[in-house]
């Protein structure tokens, strides 16, 4: 299972209103950092399918959510619980980083 894409159609019904935690990269094209962290993202996907969402939003071609949420850097990662924002985190992070702070929010 791969990250899904979220956009300003879709935010609210698979992040908001999603009974899982929900971990959102905020990312972009042109982002080198972002490229890096890419593979890490789609990793943990896979292995926390059915227990976490996970999933990006494109900052360029949704940038009303970012803008909402305060994301001035990216890629930061924010992980939603219930509707609420419960960390955030920026910058490229290593996989062991993201999955402890993914256990946290659980």
């Amino acid at each position: 299972m791969s990250a899904k894409s979220f956009t300003e159609a879709t935010f609210k019904s698979e992040v908001l209103d999603s009974d899982l935690l929900v971990v959102v990269d905020f990312w972009a094209e042109w982002c080198g950092p972002c490229k890096m962290i890419a593979p890490v993202i789609e990793e943990l996907a896979g292995e926390y399918a059915g227990k976490v969402k996970i999933g990006k939003v494109d900052v360029d071609s949704n940038s009303s959510i970012a803008s909402k949420y305060g994301v001035m850097s990216i890629p930061t990662l924010i992980f939603f619980k219930g509707g609420k924002v419960m960390s955030q985190v920026s910058g490229v992070q290593n996989k062991a980083a993201l999955k402890q702070k993914i256990e946290e929010n659980l």
